[in-house]
């Protein structure tokens, strides 16, 4: 089974092909990162519009790359939510109409289901059930994965989501935006022993998270200290997160038994992330599994896959074009 996925919940306009048996076939992306940086944030209408420029074109690609006509596909895979209403309003529609005249079957995909799923695009992929550590620009969860659609969160964050507080720390410091890989290797040049920055809600129960403190904290010592001190701000930061990370992942493991981990997401590629979790897992006798760095930022490939899994399982849409903005994960089925 061929699948078209189509990517439009922010501000990436990703399209990609997944073939259920060859796995993924083509994948094309365009970042709008230069179109939001002089506003410090994505700005939806652009973004949508950004989307409505791209996505023929990027679906024209894919098909070039594959030799591959309508005729050759099976169905069609998009965004469904959360994200920016246009955003996913452009995804929706396009794919719908595209289905229509295509005459496929189309299925809309949770946008976060796709990140968690994104490490089966690899060769060496997890087995269910597995723990999910979902850290991008608007999520940062724990999740018991058991099955496709079979979600469990654990732990949120109560306030900014850990992708917002490094952009925002970043932006702090003069690092522009999106400000994230940039602060990382900022960070790779500061004192670690200089400054320490509080772990939030790690002296209590629970698998909650809490960035907006370790925000302020940086706000404060930049005030103190001045430009000079950026990096082993940046450094005192990265460790702060990436500690508190650790702690809450150690307590899912714990809580639900399990030895494999996954981490999904944005800030799932900050190679100081990586090397710290696959040390805590090596201690643990388990093994932590990764998407490449290219799959880990929104894709159309993660939403073919799960479109094409759930595809295979018998489910399709109507012709009704639906999106849902606020969509909770654990209400999959």
């Amino acid at each position: 089974m061929r699948i078209l996925g189509i990517e439009t919940s922010c501000d990436d306009t990703g399209v990609a092909i997944y073939d259920s048996e060859k796995g993924l076939l083509a994948h094309a992306l365009y970042s709008q990162i230069e179109t939001h940086a002089d506003y410090g944030g994505v700005v939806p209408e652009l973004a949508s519009r950004d989307h409505i420029r791209k996505i023929t074109s990027l679906v024209q690609a894919v098909m070039q790359q594959t030799e591959l006509s309508h005729s050759n596909l099976h169905g069609i895979a998009y965004t469904a939510g959360p994200g920016l209403p246009g955003a996913l309003m452009v995804g929706a529609a396009f794919a719908k109409s595209l289905a229509m005249a295509w005459q496929l079957p189309s299925i809309g995909v949770h946008h976060m289901e796709g990140h968690l799923l994104a490490v089966m695009l690899e060769a060496e992929a997890p087995s269910f059930p597995f723990l999910a550590l979902l850290v991008s620009g608007g999520h940062t969860q724990l999740v018991e994965v058991t099955a496709l659609g079979c979600y469990k969160i654990l732990g949120e964050s109560i306030d900014d989501a850990v992708g917002e507080a490094f952009d925002k720390t970043a932006k702090l410091l003069g690092l522009g935006y999106p400000g994230g890989a940039a602060l990382s290797r900022l960070a790779e040049e500061g004192d670690m022993k200089r400054f320490h920055f509080p772990r939030p809600m790690t002296d209590r129960p629970g698998l909650d998270f809490s960035f907006s403190g370790l925000k302020t904290c940086a706000v404060n010592t930049f005030a103190k200290h001045g430009i000079e001190a950026r990096a082993d701000i940046a450094r005192a930061f990265q460790e702060a997160v990436i500690e508190t990370l650790l702690i809450k992942s150690r307590r899912a493991l714990d809580v639900t038994g399990l030895k494999t981990m996954v981490v999904a997401g944005g800030v799932g590629a900050n190679k100081a992330l990586r090397a710290a979790l696959e040390k805590m897992l090596l201690e643990r006798n388990g093994r932590v599994y990764f998407p490449r760095p290219e799959f880990c930022t929104d894709n159309g490939a993660m939403i073919a896959y799960v479109g094409c899994q759930r595809f295979l399982r018998g489910q399709s849409e109507d012709l009704a074009i639906k999106i849902y903005p606020r969509w909770v994960l654990d209400e999959l089925r």
